[in-house]
């Protein structure tokens, strides 16, 4: 039974709230309870296998990173940092496989949470709270925790959309004053620019887009600048998304979703942005559940999806998230965008990645360049997009069309963007398949 009021806890009471084997699930990314998560290693020596649930966590903190407490604490994430990667190899953390509209509904219908601990705005004079940067499944968690903490900060924005939360739905509030974390622009290579090019030259007036974290989503965003009237229906709401609705390229004018309005399930950025979305009107905060829904996001005209991959095979399978069997990040919404945006009218999606990358070599321990367009995926990966969900891919070689395409056709449309100097290999390797027949 909620509190009328919520009450105000230091941050040692809340901890004195957790209990042997109980179920916490956290906000993701900005949304991430940083005092929270800085200090539940600190109640291991009185506490038996606590599970945590997060989602892109910013902060190593101490209870997964540090070996010396995986007796005590189980971390299952839905998407993957590097912390989370470096620390996968203690034996208590495991990836939980989801596409992202449906990542809390799922999980909590198999757990249902114990305890949830986020972050949001200060109370407002009509006692509601903002979740401020996350709604892909905080909301959701909070309906069904026993017990609702968040740690209430008046440097995260205000946000508006489906983020509010009256005061007698939350157990416990804890002040803090610590920044919102910064994501800064990621460098934007050549390649990056090269690939953005040919993405943007597809991208109609009018269109709706979807753009993620990364060098190349930020080179199609700079690319973006010369379009006019495009809208925004999106699972992440970047800098680069920001800036164009500035310079007034996104508008939303033509939306059929919410036209004239920007939405999207989470934030992460720049300062920049967060003064942007603050008490922002224009910018849904909407669950993830419905604005990553593919039936929803093909409700929109002239959709666009780009996403990237770590490498795709020849018969067009995406590994976007393992590099063999190691996770490396998280599906995220890469299958709901892209299937939502083929759902649409005109809609396109495009996945993107370098001809090559450097890997090193285990006999000689020297980095030698590999093909990421390749005959078969290394083994144990994850397919992120199925061959049967692929559409436009891009390098910086070129872009092609692979919907509807044979096995014999989109393997040599795809050779066709590879780098030169593994054409022919791939050409062999494919042959030997019997995914040609023949090289004409």
């Amino acid at each position: 039974m909620k509190e009328k009021n919520a009450k105000y806890i230091t941050i040692k009471q809340a901890l004195s709230k957790i209990k042997d084997g109980d179920y916490i699930v956290l906000g993701m990314a900005g949304s991430e309870p940083r005092e929270f998560v800085s200090h539940i290693h600190e109640i291991a020596s009185r506490i038996n296998r606590v599970t945590l649930t997060n989602c892109l966590p910013i902060t190593p903190a101490p209870f997964y990173v540090d070996p010396q407490y995986k007796e005590k604490f189980q971390l299952d994430g839905w998407f993957y940092n590097p912390s989370m990667r470096n620390a996968a190899i203690q034996g208590n953390i495991s990836f939980i496989p989801n596409h992202l509209h449906l990542a809390g509904k799922k999980r909590f219908e198999f757990h249902r949470p114990d305890v949830f601990v986020g972050i949001c705005s200060p109370v407002d004079q009509h006692g509601f709270v903002s979740l401020s940067l996350s709604n892909v499944y905080e909301k959701r968690a909070i309906s069904l925790a026993r017990v609702v903490i968040l740690e209430e900060n008046p440097n995260y924005p205000r946000v508006f959309g489906d983020v509010e939360v009256h005061i007698s739905q939350i157990d416990y509030l804890i002040k803090t004053s610590y920044d919102a974390p910064i994501l800064s622009k990621a460098e934007v290579t050549e390649k990056d620019q090269i690939i953005g090019s040919y993405i943007a030259k597809q991208i109609k007036d009018g269109s709706c887009i979807q753009l993620g974290i990364g060098g190349m989503p930020d080179a199609v965003a700079d690319a973006l600048i010369t379009k006019k009237n495009l809208g925004l229906h999106t699972e992440m709401f970047t800098t680069g998304a920001m800036k164009l609705i500035k310079a007034g390229v996104i508008n939303g004018s033509q939306k059929q979703l919410y036209p004239y309005k920007h939405v999207a399930a989470f934030a992460l950025g720049t300062k920049e942005l967060y003064e942007f979305i603050d008490n922002n009107p224009s910018c849904l905060m909407l669950d993830g559940n419905y604005v990553n829904d593919p039936a929803i996001i093909g409700l929109n005209d002239n959709q666009v999806s780009i996403n990237a991959a770590l490498e795709i095979d020849l018969s067009g399978q995406c590994a976007s998230e393992s590099i063999g069997y190691k996770q490396f990040s998280g599906t995220g919404g890469q299958s709901d965008t892209a299937v939502g945006a083929q759902n649409s009218k005109n809609g396109l999606s495009f996945i993107a990645l370098y001809s090559t990358t450097l890997v090193k070599n285990p006999q000689t321990g020297e980095r030698e360049e590999v093909s990421k367009i390749v005959p078969v995926l290394k083994p144990g990966a994850a397919v992120s997009l199925s061959r049967n969900d692929v559409d436009r891919v891009v390098t910086e070689y070129g872009i092609v069309n692979l919907r509807g395409t044979s096995i014999e056709e989109r393997t040599k449309l795809l050779i066709s963007i590879a780098h030169p100097k593994f054409r022919k290999e791939l050409e062999e390797e494919a042959i030997k398949m019997g995914y040609l027949s023949s090289w004409k």
